[in-house]
């Protein structure tokens, strides 16, 4: 009688304790390398917010050079703030790199805390039902008719009540443990999916700074350095688009001419996702004040945002490639056009550089270009058309030798986002 109640005694004493020794204190070594790795993570943090300050001085100094007009001295000096603009975006993504690299070896402590601290708990709680069947064979009566005195049965009746409720607690205990290490593990999953994501952001940047140094270049040879010839090949480049503009305008009209809305989705926010994120839009869809005074339709046929140069430009919508495209010094510059299973198709124009090839099949959120300012454009931005999908076309007008340009009837974005 002696040794069977000593015995439930020490495991209702290992239970009384079990809140603190369940719980796996870091070692004051483990608490120093994590208290280390929150201090680097911070000042990687600081690092980048430093960065975007001088990215947006940057890109003031671009607006102010696109504000005085256009002459060889500004597009020059355009062109090397983007370069600057691309170094900074550059030493950006290195940053993120080594960031997100540290969240996750601070994630790995934690799941290794978690895991140790599950397998603890799962050895508890099988010590715990062990008990609870050994006692669930002795009923009530047995209990009583072997204790020496009223007081020593319920006592065992109490040990047995405390057992079930500390059961009880631990594996409520058990499954939230569970649930935050699966949330860890997610965690790193999507960090090393942004790490993979930023290498190749990386890398296109530093492609695309090449791209903008042998711009440079060529303008320079191609103007002989004097204004005199830029002018007139600026002058030359309006008097083209124009006519393409013209071109593309009676094209669409007569597309208008079948347009049936019934056939498009209702609108109603969320059936596309903006493309970049958290990026302002600089001109809207219509006729806006800078359409009457920059083309000769006189409207906007999509929606403009701006962002640096090399920034990542993302699918709206599921959907497939219809075509990855190059005007040239028009139009839309380098552009990717994505139909979609609703009825609309998207165009995405004047990027830096493509990430996708005709034919792809493309999530909503996935990487599809960069922003630039390719084609006929007015600084650094995306050019995000909606178009009624049956009316989309692949033209190459005679007005120029620019390649396929994409024409449709086209609806607010705005309608769906």
């Amino acid at each position: 009688m002696y040794a069977y109640k000593h015995t439930l005694v020490v495991s209702v004493s290992f239970l009384m304790g079990l809140g603190i020794f369940m719980s796996v204190p870091q070692t004051p070594a483990h608490a120093i390398e994590a208290d280390d790795l929150k201090k680097t993570i911070e000042g990687k943090t600081k690092e980048l917010e430093a960065i975007n300050t001088e990215l947006k001085k940057t890109q003031e100094n671009l607006n102010a050079v696109n504000a005085k007009g256009k002459s060889l001295t500004q597009e020059v000096k355009k062109i090397d703030y983007q370069i600057q603009q691309l170094n900074l975006g550059i030493k950006s993504s290195e940053i993120k790199i080594d960031t997100y690299a540290l969240e996750i070896q601070s994630l790995d402590a934690s799941i290794s805390d978690k895991e140790r601290a599950i397998a603890l708990k799962q050895a508890a709680v099988a010590s715990f039902l062990r008990d609870l069947q050994e006692r669930d064979r002795e009923g009530t009566l047995f209990l009583l008719l072997k204790s020496k005195s009223l007081a020593d049965s319920v006592f065992e009746s109490q040990a047995i009540s405390d057992l079930n409720g500390k059961l009880n607690e631990e594996v409520r205990s058990l499954t939230e443990t569970k649930t935050a290490l699966a949330s860890n593990l997610s965690e790193v999953a999507g960090k090393k999916n942004s790490i993979e994501t930023e290498h190749k952001t990386l890398k296109n940047k530093r492609s695309i700074s090449e791209d903008q140094k042998q711009d440079k270049k060529e303008l320079l040879a191609s103007t002989k350095n004097q204004q005199a010839i830029y002018a007139e090949q600026v002058k030359a480049l309006e008097k083209k688009q124009e006519a393409i503009g013209e071109a593309i305008d009676a094209i669409e009209t007569e597309l208008r001419a079948k347009f049936d809305p019934s056939l498009l989705p209702i609108k109603r926010p969320g059936v596309l996702k903006s493309p970049l994120n958290g990026a302002p839009i600089t001109q809207e869809y219509g006729a806006t004040a800078f359409a009457q005074k920059a083309y000769s339709t006189k409207f906007h046929n999509g929606i403009d945002y701006g962002a640096p140069l090399g920034t990542p430009v993302m699918a709206a919508r599921d959907g497939k490639i219809l075509a990855v495209g190059n005007n040239g010094k028009y139009q839309y510059g380098k552009y990717v056009v994505i139909v979609h299973d609703n009825g609309l198709t998207t165009l995405y124009a004047h990027l830096s550089k493509q990430a996708t090839f005709a034919g792809n099949s493309v999530k909503q959120g996935q990487v599809i270009g960069y922003i630039g300012n390719t084609g006929y454009a007015f600084g650094n931005h995306l050019h995000f058309t909606a178009y009624w999908s049956d009316s989309v076309l692949l033209k190459v007008l005679p007005t120029c030798n620019c390649g396929a340009v994409p024409v449709g009837v086209t609806i607010n974005p705005k309608d769906y986002l």
